[in-house]
């Protein structure tokens, strides 16, 4: 049974949530502000396989629960808002989380978007071994869901992972954005919208010498974009 932790300040809410996930076979775990949010992250005794990160909490934003999460954790987060302007999509997704899904949701969609992140978040131990993919000094381990920058671990969430599986697969050829958007199969992720654009940007933070002047991931100006074939 997947543990999912919910960080959620509307009790109401929270507990229609817990029961409709409840139902689905999930084990959840319901916290009231970001400090207990953060506490559970931290317990060792019960692994999270997902976290459900409201962005307005009393204590203190979402988005800061979200980045200390992120210095310590790579855990799938799906973050809530009322608020649906795409600048707060944005930052959040800067933040590091994984999906952005705006209030008032249908329950269907929050668990469809779940299992999405779950997906793309299975770890190695579940992972068939595979051949690893090589760019110089760049490697890629399908089997381990693992990526490996002159022989050391890149960290990454599972989202950055999956754009990078997508470009590398490709290699040489231009992938618009609404073709990354298709492939990731994430809904909060419209042709118009630059979301796209973001994680990016995110994914060249980790695998670039020089994010501002990538060799790696390359725009192509009014098309999209093309993982190079040869990188060193």
């Amino acid at each position: 049974m997947q543990h999912l932790l919910l960080i959620e300040d509307d009790e109401r809410l929270g507990a229609l949530v817990v029961e409709y996930l409840a139902d689905a076979g999930f084990q959840i775990t319901h916290a009231l502000t970001g400090t207990e949010g953060l506490a559970r992250v931290h317990d060792s005794s019960s692994p999270i396989d997902a976290i459900i990160l409201d962005l307005m909490l009393p204590d203190m934003d979402g988005l800061a629960v979200c980045q200390k999460i992120r210095a310590t954790d790579n855990t799938p987060i799906l973050m809530l808002t009322a608020r649906g302007d795409a600048m707060d999509r944005i930052v959040g997704l800067e933040m590091g989380a994984d999906d952005y899904l705006p209030k008032p949701f249908e329950p269907r969609e929050l668990l469809a978007r779940l299992r999405a992140i779950l997906r793309r978040g299975v770890s190695a131990h579940n992972t068939a071994p595979s051949d690893a993919l090589n760019f110089g000094r760049l490697s890629i381990h399908p089997g381990a869901r693992e990526v490996h920058l002159d022989g050391q671990l890149c960290e990454m969430t599972s989202y950055q992972y999956d754009l990078l599986m997508v470009l590398a697969e490709r290699a040489g050829r231009v992938l618009t954005r609404e073709f990354l958007i298709e492939q990731l199969k994430n809904q909060s992720l419209e042709a118009f919208d630059r979301s796209i654009d973001v994680h990016i940007s995110r994914l060249r933070a980790v695998i670039e010498d020089d994010a501002k002047h990538p060799k790696r991931i390359l725009t192509v100006r009014g098309a999209g974009y093309v993982f190079a074939k040869q990188q060193d």
